[in-house]
């Protein structure tokens, strides 16, 4: 395959790839850092170089509404949003899930009020973690760019929606070199949107969406949806490997797995466990301590419980750096993590809170991190890295 490289801001290429994927209703509320994605979206429309319908809502629950409206239509939407328009869509995030509507957003992940903060760490995308939507989260632009192909052809198929998060300003401001597939690439490997009859309204085959459950059929119709997206794990590795293969690991990524990545030695007895774009400063620190371990995690909802484990099982400590806090508790993902290991990993996990409002996680604290996580105290509680 070929490889263009291009210079190019992370929203822009996000935007290019939307673009090239082409959904046929683009709808969204600007909100800092996501802004620079659907401004793009929009001139691309205005200069005669898409041709999705482009809708500016009045708000991010607006947004939410018409890509929920025009997905259960059976036609490719996209949205995104960041931080507080994260909040604002929650309902109609739950209703999208509940709809099995397949909808695509892209997450600029930001810290949420207050106080007020326009700087990224990843509490909004932990509040609606348990919306029913397959969730990643990218490290870098290329990344960012293969999950979303991986996004909508999981969504599509598998009748699940599914969001991006990508870390705002860190990825959405600055610049990398990324390819971008052309819309000829796109399509082998993900074709044009086809939903099958009886999947979508259609006036001449009536179906109920979003119907009044009683008491004896919703705890069913949850469990349903709960166990579909629990499954798809295997269909997140299968379509990986299938978008390596069909466009090349220029476009993909090298990583062996769409789950979680290993960096660092074998059997190592620390191992941090973290995601999103601190995954790349983590990976420099660690070449400097080749005795650390790192496992990223790319897929956070389905969270994958045994590849997690099966990464763990040697360790003798892990510390778990994240950009959210679960109040009153843990870091989420650490949670996650410690719930994956339970009763069947003996290591010392320990949950690092860091980067909260845009603060920079540098070499120097995440080596203050590896430090800490290496004593022998099991603490549970959650640390503030400062």
């Amino acid at each position: 395959m070929r490889n263009n490289k291009q210079i190019l801001e992370g929203s822009r290429a996000v935007a290019l790839t939307i673009k090239n994927i082409a959904p046929s209703v683009v709808s969204a509320y600007p909100i800092t850092p996501q802004t620079h994605i659907v401004e793009d979206l929009a001139k691309f429309k205005a200069d005669g170089k898409a041709t999705y319908e482009y809708v500016r809502a009045e708000s991010e629950f607006a947004a939410a509404s018409i890509i929920a409206g025009a997905s259960a239509t059976g036609v490719r939407v996209y949205s995104a949003t960041s931080s507080q328009g994260l909040l604002l869509m929650a309902e109609v995030v739950f209703n999208i899930a509940g709809l099995r509507l397949p909808a695509v957003m892209t997450i600029a992940n930001r810290g949420i009020s207050s106080p007020i903060t326009i700087w990224n760490d990843h509490q909004d995308a932990m509040t609606i973690r348990d919306a029913g939507w397959i969730m990643f989260f990218a490290e870098n632009h290329q990344e960012a760019v293969a999950q979303h192909l991986l996004a909508y052809k999981l969504a599509e198929k598998l009748h699940l929606p599914a969001m991006v998060n990508i870390d705002g300003f860190v990825l959405t401001h600055s610049y990398e070199p990324v390819v971008i597939p052309t819309k000829a690439e796109v399509k082998k490997y993900l074709p044009n949107y086809k939903p099958k009859s009886g999947n979508y309204l259609d006036p001449s085959n009536p179906v109920t969406m979003g119907s009044f459950a009683r008491p004896q059929y919703y705890q069913e119709i949850r469990q349903e949806l709960h166990e579909d997206l629990t499954s798809s794990l295997k269909e997140i590795e299968k379509e990986y490997k299938l978008l390596q293969k069909t466009l090349g690991k220029n476009i993909a990524t090298t990583e062996p797995s769409g789950l979680v990545d290993y960096y660092g030695p074998k059997n190592a007895k620390t191992v941090i466990v973290a995601m999103g774009s601190v995954v790349g400063t983590l990976k420099e620190t660690i070449d400097k301590n080749r005795s650390v371990g790192l496992l990223k995690i790319k897929t956070f909802r389905p969270f994958p419980n045994q590849a997690v484990m099966d990464n763990l099982k040697r360790a003798k400590n892990v510390a778990v750096i994240e950009k959210a806090i679960s109040m009153g508790n843990i870091g989420p993902l650490a949670g996650e993590v410690r719930s994956a290991c339970q009763n069947k990993v003996r290591a010392n996990i320990k949950s690092f809170i860091a980067g909260l409002g845009g603060r920079d996680i540098t070499q120097d604290r995440i080596k203050k991190i590896i430090n800490i996580s290496q004593k022998d105290n099991h603490n549970n509680q959650a640390i503030f890295i400062k």
